[in-house]
């Protein structure tokens, strides 16, 4: 396991007082810690710091990561700073369990993972019939006989650490009739002759997340699943997630919310100093399951939420059925509630598949701003760009046309572009600040920036755009670069504060 860092601010020496594990870096706050800058995995508190403490730890402590002793004393800066960070009190007692068994939960393992139906293999004994959905889904419709027996694998393990826990479910729907077991063996790194442990999971325990705790040894997982019965089975994704056992996933305080078929939203709020604007930032296209954009929205200072997701490879563009549309509203309205902010206090951003959230959820908010980077806006033009301006280059964007839009046909194409520029179109922007970084040679939504800019005067909105030479994935850095001055901009001119 990598080393966690820890801080502990108290009049003893927690080196001595407490046994600390070898994958544990404690530190006493002293002067000279406060000169080197970093953050830590998790802050306990047992004594007043100090301002000049206190300010420290603000810059040094992250959000759901900071415990103070239930004895301790709370100071107007303390109680300012367990807000501020989302503190919890914790029992003085209980220090030495916390080191024992649950500071193992900070580590900086940040891995999510999908594993998509391609890497889904059918075993050759199968003798139904399987169809395959794009990279979305892939279906078996057969008998799966009168005993169970393994239908499918995956082809890639999951490697494992001693020590480390994998939330883990698999996101499926069957025939009645059928019945599964989803089997995870690991084996010892580098051997393949001899198991560790096995777990099988059926029934009820498969439709929730379930957790693998491995205490044992370094190794890799092998995930195989056994059917019997006869009916359907459509497997849309296997998810493998580092574990937090409560604290939390992906990061210290990520939630996962989820619509009633199971699509999922993930989101991160931390409060910064709980002063306006609350940044909102979407996620672009990313494999790995998680959160984009944490280091850059805590650095600006303010309340930031990030908000993610992977129903298809990569994700689907934050749109679908009124129900998921609702939950993602739901989200950022809770947070701005939280922080009693109204929509001029919200600034909403993202890049490339995040501006589609930004944009498409702008009407519902009405923020001062909206900051974006390689726009895409017309998603089915996307999807036809597949056909005849980029074969092959970004396959997730016919899973989604079909996806939300039911088909893949001309009609489909057109409601899917319709359903973000009739709500655009609708919404009053006079008070909003657009900032638009481009790719003039855009191959995926070569029209993006023109319509917008052509929907953006007859709103009466201001506009900051800035065009690069290049295609969609060409110049990701000079796209950055711009997006991170322009949002400190907006900070300054709009909410007259300090961003460095």
């Amino acid at each position: 396991m990598d080393e966690i860092r820890v801080l502990a601010v108290s009049n003893e020496d927690w080196n001595e007082k407490y046994r600390i594990p070898e994958y544990v870096s404690l530190n006493m706050l002293t002067d000279e810690v406060m000169n080197e800058e970093s953050d830590y995995d998790a802050v306990f508190i047992s004594r007043v710091p100090s301002v000049e403490e206190t300010e420290y730890l603000k810059r040094a402590v992250k959000a759901y990561t900071l415990f103070i002793i239930d004895s301790t004393e709370l100071s107007f800066t303390v109680k300012e700073l367990f807000r501020m960070r989302k503190g919890l009190f914790f029992p003085e007692l209980g220090v030495q369990g916390f080191f024992d068994h649950e500071i193992r939960n900070f580590h900086q393992m940040n891995r999510g993972e999908k594993i998509n139906p391609q890497n889904f293999i059918v075993s050759t004994g199968f003798n139904g019939n399987v169809t395959w959905k794009g990279y979305s889904e892939v279906e078996l419709d057969g008998d799966f006989g009168d005993q169970y027996h393994q239908i499918a694998y995956w082809k890639n393990t999951i490697p494992i650490s001693k020590g480390q826990s994998l939330d883990m479910f698999l996101e499926f729907t069957k025939s009645d009739d059928v019945m599964l077991i989803l089997s995870v063996t690991q084996y010892r790194a580098g051997q393949v002759a001899q198991f560790e442990q096995r777990w099988d999971f059926d029934k009820e325990r498969l439709k929730e997340v379930f957790c693998i705790d491995n205490l044992n040894a370094n190794g890799n997982l092998f995930i195989s699943l056994k059917a019997k019965g006869s009916g359907k089975i459509s497997v849309k994704g296997l998810h493998s997630r580092s574990s937090r056992r409560g604290y939390g996933f992906f990061i210290p305080g990520g939630e996962i919310y989820k619509t009633s078929s199971g699509e999922e939203v993930f989101c991160y709020f931390e409060p910064g100093d709980m002063k306006p604007p609350l940044n909102v930032y979407f996620a672009g296209y990313k494999k790995r399951e998680g959160f984009e954009g944490y280091n850059l929205m805590r650095k600006l200072g303010c309340p930031f939420l990030l908000i993610s997701e992977s129903r298809l490879e990569g994700g689907c563009f934050y749109m679908g059925d009124k129900e998921y549309e609702d939950l993602v509203k739901k989200i950022i309205k809770k947070y701005m509630d939280e922080l009693e902010f109204e929509g001029n206090d919200v600034i909403l951003s993202g890049m490339s598949m995040g501006t589609t959230g930004a944009l498409y959820y702008s009407p519902d908010i009405r923020p001062k701003a909206v900051i974006i980077g390689k726009p895409l806006a017309s998603i089915g033009d996307v999807a036809t760009a597949e056909l005849y301006y980029r074969p092959g280059g970004f396959p997730t964007s016919l899973d989604a046309l079909y996806h939300i839009a039911g088909d893949t046909d001309e009609e489909a194409v057109k409601r899917l572009n319709d359903k973000l520029w009739d709500k655009f179109s609708a919404a009053d922007y006079s008070d909003t600040v657009f900032v638009i970084s481009y790719m003039i040679e855009d191959d995926y939504d070569r029209y993006a920036h023109d319509r917008l800019i052509e929907h953006l005067n007859s709103a009466g909105a201001k506009v900051y755009s800035r065009g690069l030479h290049g295609r969609h994935k060409d110049n990701t850095s000079g796209i950055v670069y711009w997006f991170a001055e322009r949002y400190k901009q907006i900070i300054r001119d709009e909410y007259k504060r300090t961003v460095v």
